[in-house]
């Protein structure tokens, strides 16, 4: 047993006790609750009466069981019809924003400008005294609660990659917001439910003890306070006994929940608008075309990206022929990622394609522009032809499912397998991406994996439907230099293994271009500076910023390391002329001035320098 499900037994078992005995009070051989016995008011404990008499000689014991039943029911009802009710508006706020937001999230918390207890009175004023009056205020009272924690939370998750892997799956957004964002919201919320459910009492306490809450007879812990208060003096016990068992049942409930949080959380089980207002680019059918003979698998030619009008891709041209690697390298911020994006159709959304064309030919010899796609059509290809390996695999990957249930989703996004067909298809495709024991692993969640086993299981998500184009997205970045390696070694090995697959790797690594690419891209601030094959462009750069970025590493080779002067210029503040001008010791007045335009030193080679031949 596990030490996080150990902590709960004490607490469990309290309250497991505590509802029992409130649930079971009807059969329970009891005093009767209402029973008086005047003669022997305010007497002590006894054999007959094991908590003693009150002021009207009723059974404290049974008054106390019956109070519980009254305040646990207000309490906890209240706070699960909060729950459902903030929940929902916190989901819908969170994930849809824009009008749903104002109408969920910031329309319950203008209930927040009101004292609690004066808005519960209002209720019970307006309703009357009783328990449902009661369970309404309370409702009312701690629905904003529910509703900014979850909509915080949801915030947090619907950003991480694999919300969008589903939101790219075409996953009807209901379903994401049940199946994906809701289990990984329930951590926090199981704590504002500790919360609720003792503040609750204490209110209901609280309103009972002023006499607009439980209705005498019926008994309350709240009653039964403000009763014994009148007799503290004759009998003491009378009021230690109600305010022991509310204090008791609070502190415990909190420590349940507590403990819940860590037991049920899954990185410790084993340790804007709705749908109809969501942005959608305009319908454009797909219209595939024949590609001619010898066609590249994908041909990117002026592709620009732009956050409203500030520009953060310029005329980006590159192809990818089938069986080939193109490594696309740059500092941060070059561009890089958002290119890769792009052609997956996966661009946050506010950002837009503003320009260009990419032409990628298909299984079926036709051709078809991405640049071009809406997200149904574009959904049609992501997966199936064209795929992509995330940066980071912990937050690619969901915490909340097992490793061989994300597989097997990406499977029968665009493939008819079921049952054991299915299963076999993800122990196969474990096993091909080196994850030992794949029977066993597949069981297994995310956090349970080691670094390099994650990485390995978002490549066989990746890869699950043999796409024709892959696009790795810094795969081996925070990994050490022996789970690298054998990183690399995988990928090598799904070139053998699929000669006609085309991969693009993103990198700001030099020495995993040379080791697995056949050409490289080189972008410096949302440009494409050189280009050309790996061999070439690093025996002889024709670029200042390749040449730098060849010197400013070990394997380079260089006696002396040096650094690039400077960083990469912000969105807004790009120089007019020479984009790297700023950082290059060849820079001339003439760089300053106006863009250079690409030049071809050597076939098959790019460069876009105006002083290319003084370079190396």
């Amino acid at each position: 047993m596990k030490r996080s499900t150990r902590k709960l037994i004490v607490p469990g078992a309290i309250v497991a006790l505590v509802f029992a005995l409130v649930v079971l009070a009807p059969v329970l051989p009891l005093q009767d609750v209402r029973g008086m016995d005047i003669p022997n008011r305010f007497s002590g404990p006894s054999a007959a009466h094991w908590l003693g008499q009150d002021g009207f000689g009723r059974d404290v014991m049974s008054r106390l069981i019956w109070g519980g039943r009254a305040s646990l029911f207000i309490a906890v009802g209240s706070a699960l019809l909060a729950a459902i009710a903030g929940t929902m508006l916190g989901l819908l706020g969170g994930y849809f924003r824009g009008v749903v937001e104002l109408f969920t999230v910031r329309a319950v918390e203008i209930i927040l400008c009101l004292p609690p207890l004066l808005l519960a009175l209002l209720v019970v004023a307006i309703l009357g005294a009783g328990t449902w009056p009661l369970i309404l205020a309370l409702t009312i009272l701690y629905t904003p609660n529910y509703t900014r924690v979850v909509y915080a939370a949801t915030q947090q998750v619907r950003s991480l990659d694999f919300v969008t892997a589903q939101q790219a799956m075409g996953t009807h957004p209901l379903k994401i917001l049940l199946r994906t964002i809701l289990p990984n919201v329930l951590p926090p919320l199981l704590v504002q439910m500790s919360l609720v459910v003792a503040s609750a009492m204490v209110i209901e306490s609280g309103l009972s003890f002023l006499g607009l809450g439980v209705v005498p007879p019926t008994p309350s812990w709240g009653l039964m306070i403000r009763e014994a208060r009148g007799a503290m003096e004759l009998a003491p016990l009378l009021l230690v006994w109600p305010s022991l068992a509310l204090a008791g049942t609070i502190l415990t409930f909190n420590l349940l929940c507590d403990r819940l949080q860590s037991a049920l959380d899954p990185r410790a089980i084993t340790a804007g608008g709705a749908l109809w207002l969501r942005p959608r680019g305009p319908k454009k059918p797909l219209t595939p075309l024949p590609a001619p003979q010898d066609a590249p698998l994908l041909e990117i030619t002026d592709l620009s990206i732009a956050a409203r009008d500030l520009e953060l891709v310029r005329r980006v041209t590159l192809s990818v022929r089938p069986g080939e690697t193109m490594a696309l390298v740059g500092e941060s911020g070059s561009g890089k990622t958002l290119t890769g994006l792009a052609m997956t159709g996966l661009l946050p959304d506010t950002l837009r394609l503003t320009g260009g064309s990419a032409l990628y030919t298909r299984r079926d010899g036709t051709r078809i522009d991405l640049a071009t796609l809406d997200e149904e059509a574009m959904r049609q290809l992501r997966g199936d032809e064209i795929s992509m390996v995330f940066q980071d695999a912990a937050a690619s990957l969901n915490p909340v499912l097992r490793i061989g249930d994300q597989v097997a989703e990406a499977i029968t996004a665009h493939a008819n397998l079921s049952g054991e067909a299915l299963s076999a298809r993800v122990v196969a495709l474990l096993r091909q991406v080196g994850i030992p024991d794949p029977e066993r692993r597949l069981r297994a969640y995310p956090h349970e994996l080691s670094g390099g086993q994650r990485q390995r299981a978002m490549i066989a998500v990746a890869i699950a439907s043999n796409p024709r184009l892959l696009i790795a997205d810094e795969p081996t970045t925070a990994l050490d230099p022996t789970i690298q390696a054998q990183i690399l070694a995988l990928f090598a090995q799904l070139r053998r293994d699929t000669p006609g697959m085309g991969m693009i790797f993103v990198t700001h690594d030099l020495a995993v271009v040379a080791e697995i690419a056949d050409r490289v891209t080189v972008m410096y601030a949302g440009e494409i500076v050189e280009e050309g094959p790996v061999a070439e462009v690093f025996a002889r750069p024709r670029h200042p910023y390749t040449a730098a970025l060849i010197a400013s590493v070990p394997e380079s080779g260089a006696t002396r390391l040096t650094a690039i002067p400077g960083a990469v210029p912000l969105p807004h503040a790009m120089p007019t002329g020479c984009r790297f001008a700023p950082r290059c010791a060849h820079a001339t007045e003439r760089c300053r001035e106006r863009p250079p335009q690409a030049a071809s030193p050597a076939p098959n080679r790019i460069t876009r320098c105006l002083r290319w031949e003084e370079v190396t």
